[in-house]
Parts: structure tokens; C-alpha cells; sequence
């Protein structure tokens, strides 16, 4: 995973979580040209096998296309939208979309994980869960239907865009009440 720095000059009680619309196959110039203003950034990324007729490579690529969320006060988002890489910020109700801290956690825990993800697009369904035990242990996630058995979702609702794991059967999770 790649993570930027903190501008230290800047009040932190301010900063909120936002995320960045990318141009396509850009998410790691993003990354350069938002560490280079000296904004804090998260790009989740994994690492595949991918492979050619002739040979097999190990490639890192972002887990969510076309995304980059940074950490950043409002002089900073609009200083970060002036990056050549990006397109623009992901707005909600006219407003610049504020990402929950719960939500960028929530990716870190599970990317620290060494299972296999793949994103889900589209609207989230079922249960909200927490995860007790495992190695998914304190994850918050949307429990989906599949014919294999369980998985959970982590949504980033603001982007319309879920992360499944497949869960191993020794976890735990316990119904989350809003």
C-alpha cells in the first residue's frame, strides 16, 4: 500500500477523509503529484499473479480503479485537485463527499490481511457485521449472499463500491445494531 505524509503546518482538527476521481490508469501519478504538495494520501493497492503466454509477473494495482482518498483541510482538497492526475473530487448532496475514518480503517485492516479480494460494484445488501474473531477480527462489513459460502463486504458506499473477502469458517462475527 502506498501512504503519503502529513503537512504538519496544517490544523488537523480540519481534515477529513475525501476521495479523488482519477484519470483512467493514473491512480499512481495521483499518488506522486499529491505527495509532491505534501498532502496526506491512501491508495489501497494489491498485489496479483498476473499472466502473459509467456511468462507470470507479480503486478501491484490499485484495489479500487479510478480512486485515491486523501486526508487533507479544504485549501488542501482544492490544492489537490490541481493535480494533472486528477479529475475530480466525489461530491454528495452538492458538497465534497466526506469518507468515514471507520471506512478507511476498515480497507487498512483488511488489506493487511494476506486473502484474496476482489471488488464488488453496486449498491451493498444484508447485514451489517462485526467481525470478533479471525483474521478479519474487528472489521465492520456487509454480510452477501453467495452460492460458496460467506463473504463480507466492506463498503465505501460514497463510491458505490464494495471490497469482498472471503472469510475463513474459523471467523466470527456478531450483528452490528445502528
Amino acid at each position: 500500500m502506498i501512504q503519503g505524509h502529513i503537512n504538519e503546518t496544517t490544523a488537523v482538527g480540519c481534515k477529513a477523509w475525501f476521495a479523488l476521481y482519477t484519470k483512467p490508469r493514473s491512480e499512481f501519478k495521483a499518488a506522486e503529484q499529491i505527495e509532491e504538495i505534501g498532502v496526506e494520501f491512501y491508495l489501497p493497492t494489491i498485489t496479483r499473479l498476473k499472466q502473459w503466454s509467456d511468462r507470470k509477473k507479480k503486478i501491484t494495482e490499485p484495489l479500487l480503479r479510478g480512486y485515491i482518498f486523501i486526508f487533507a483541510d479544504e485549501k488542501q482538497r482544492v490544492l489537490s485537485l490541481e493535480s494533472q492526475a486528477v479529475v475530480r473530487c466525489i461530491f454528495d448532496g452538492g458538497r465534497p463527499a466526506r469518507i468515514p475514518q471507520w471506512q478507511i480503517d476498515n480497507l487498512r485492516t483488511m488489506l493487511s490481511t494476506k486473502s484474496d479480494f476482489f471488488v464488488h460494484e453496486g449498491l451493498t445488501r444484508g447485514t451489517k457485521v462485526r467481525i470478533t474473531d479471525g483474521p478479519f477480527s474487528g472489521v465492520v462489513g456487509i454480510v452477501q449472499d453467495t452460492v460458496n459460502g460467506k463473504e463480507i463486504a466492506v463498503s465505501i458506499d460514497l463510491l458505490n463500491r464494495s471490497v469482498i473477502a472471503h472469510l475463513p469458517n474459523e471467523s466470527i462475527f456478531e450483528v452490528v445494531k445502528e
